[in-house]
């Protein structure tokens, strides 16, 4: 891929919340773009400690219903339809990308090499936050809109049961994807001046 290439791509990437369940590629084509990322992301001492939960309709519907049901027990009475109305539109899409950590892999790093022991679950972080960007970039490639939510920790207790997923592993965020109904609006930019140095 050239570098014009890739930067064509990278700026399709937008937040897109006006999804639909309707696809233009298929969950197999949704599996292999989110395979791809994690086996090609890098990570610090190649830790690989990502781990990735895929889900596709109902599943992807059942989480949206779990986030309704611990919201309702925080959220005041009086204003909760305004976050049950965010939570359908989230509903409304194809699936959901659950990003996790596993933070037994963390610990062990912390424990081989202690110099660095503050350092590995920032690190961590940055894998992570990698690999969500080479998911939601490249499903943007394919026409597949998505958007990026962390409702960590409120619905983690309900998600580990449900999907069984390992104690160790640490849900840090939730990629929702679906067909696109209406694309994102204009994006503003801060001045590049105050955000950039060159030197030399």
């Amino acid at each position: 891929m050239s570098k014009t290439t890739l930067q064509t791509v990278a700026q399709t990437r937008r937040s897109v919340y006006a999804l639909n369940k309707t696809l233009p590629v298929s969950k197999d084509d949704i599996n292999q773009i989110v395979e791809h990322a994690l086996l090609h992301t890098p990570s610090a001492f190649n830790s690989q400690s990502t781990r990735l939960v895929v889900l596709h309709g109902e599943e992807h519907d059942k989480l949206w219903e779990i986030a309704k049901a611990e919201l309702a027990k925080i959220v005041p009475a009086e204003n909760f339809a305004a976050t049950e109305a965010k939570l359908d539109m989230f509903k409304a899409g194809a699936g959901t990308v659950l990003f996790f950590e596993d933070t037994n892999v963390v610990k062990g790093l912390q424990d081989s090499f202690p110099a660095y022991a503050d350092n590995f679950p920032i690190w961590a972080d940055h894998a992570s936050a990698m690999t969500q960007y080479a998911i939601w970039t490249t499903l943007a490639s394919e026409n597949v809109g998505a958007n990026l939510q962390h409702y960590n920790p409120v619905i983690d207790a309900e998600v580990a049961k449900t999907w069984n997923i390992p104690e160790s592993w640490k849900l840090r965020a939730q990629l929702v994807f679906g067909g696109i109904v209406s694309p994102a609006g204009d994006k503003e930019f801060a001045p590049v001046a105050d955000r950039m140095k060159v030197h030399g």
